[in-house]
């Protein structure tokens, strides 16, 4: 995997470098976001539910993530290398090589038609499925959905993407090397592949439609999953966003579905409020495993509070209350689950 890493970023310098020195222009940027959280059911070993694999650490400061990143592009050509640590890097790459476990981004693009918008990128790149991302400054909550940490926020493989020349329709096809993989495990051979739709009919409308079919067990198992995620996303004007998300997946041992709602909306110049409602059922355990092998049947609200230090500078506030019948929460078998999370965030 190494050499998978080398030949990418060599990709990515020559992308750069073949191009007239006089016109090309490398972009850096980076984020760092700081966090507290506190879980009302006081784990003792500071690590919050199983679910969840961001603001993990409870009664705990600490960063969530923080990357900076490279960016090149042209009119044919273009190249992203991101380079990451935080929470978010520790639990959500635990099972890749320690040396693959920093990378955040590592693609190379190229454009294959001179008239047409499409291209062909290969490499590291953030997930097709989902509107929420690993950044949380970009996300309208401090913390992910559900739906969210337990689907995919990155992926591997060769993305091939259309945009119409009105740019109201995106369509892209990929081969990956699996459900939020970089480097594919022995005994895995099977072709990954997925699709997406965004169709954005005005500036204030989005629908979009992903999917994922392959399989996260070895070849031997001979098990496939599918995975459809679909959400709109409607913003009438810049004071109040709505956006209604749902995902279902299915392998031969059952299946599993999650439906999120979304409002956010400005209170002054510089402060917004998010609500969100969400429902997550898992009644085989084929995404989340229970402590007590109870199905794992979660709904949980949140409410958002979110100031605007300055236009790179956000602070948020979270409190969030999760419910379940089947007593899924902390050593006592408790059915609900409260946390109030904080965090300081700064792009530059």
């Amino acid at each position: 995997m190494k050499l998978y890493i080398m030949v990418v970023v060599s990709l990515m310098v020559t992308t750069i470098y073949s191009q007239d020195s006089s016109k090309s222009v490398i972009n850096f940027s980076g984020y760092i976001e700081g966090y507290y959280s506190y879980d009302f059911a006081n784990p003792v070993n500071h690590i919050k539910n199983n679910f969840s694999y961001n603001h993990t650490r409870h009664n705990q400061i600490g960063i969530n993530l923080a990357y900076i990143k490279a960016n090149y592009e042209d009119k044919n050509t273009r190249a992203n290398l991101a380079l990451m640590t935080g929470d978010y890097t520790r639990y959500n790459l635990s099972n890749e090589p320690l040396v693959l476990q920093n990378i955040l981004e590592a693609n190379v693009g190229v454009r294959l038609s001179k008239k047409k918008n499409i291209w062909l990128d290969i490499g590291v790149m953030p997930s097709h499925i989902g509107f929420e991302s690993a950044i949380s400054q970009d996300c309208w909550t401090l913390t992910r959905s559900l739906l969210a940490e337990n689907s995919p926020y990155f992926e591997t493989g060769a993305k091939l993407t259309y945009i119409n020349q009105k740019k109201i329709l995106t369509t892209s096809l990929l081969l990956l090397n699996g459900w939020q993989n970089i480097e594919r495990k022995d005994g895995f051979n099977a072709i990954n592949a997925g699709a997406q739709i965004t169709y954005k009919p005005s500036a204030h409308l989005t629908f979009n439609y992903s999917n994922f079919i392959g399989s996260v067990d070895p070849d031997s198992v001979k098990n496939v999953r599918t995975y459809h995620n679909l959400y709109a996303i409607y913003e009438p004007n810049a004071k109040i966003g709505f956006t209604v998300g749902f995902d279902f997946g299915t392998e031969s041992k059952g299946n599993w579905f999650s439906p999120v709602i979304m409002i956010k909306k400005s209170v002054s110049p510089n402060s917004k409020i998010a609500f969100r409602y969400e429902y997550f059922n898992d009644q085989q355990q084929i995404i989340v495993a229970t402590k007590n092998s109870q199905p794992f049947v979660i709904s949980g609200v949140s409410l958002n509070y979110d100031y605007a230090v300055n236009a790179n500078c956000l602070f948020r506030v979270e409190v969030k209350n999760y419910f379940s019948s089947n007593q899924l929460f902390d050593a006592n078998s408790k059915n609900t689950n409260l946390c109030l999370t904080s965090g300081i965030s700064i792009k530059f």
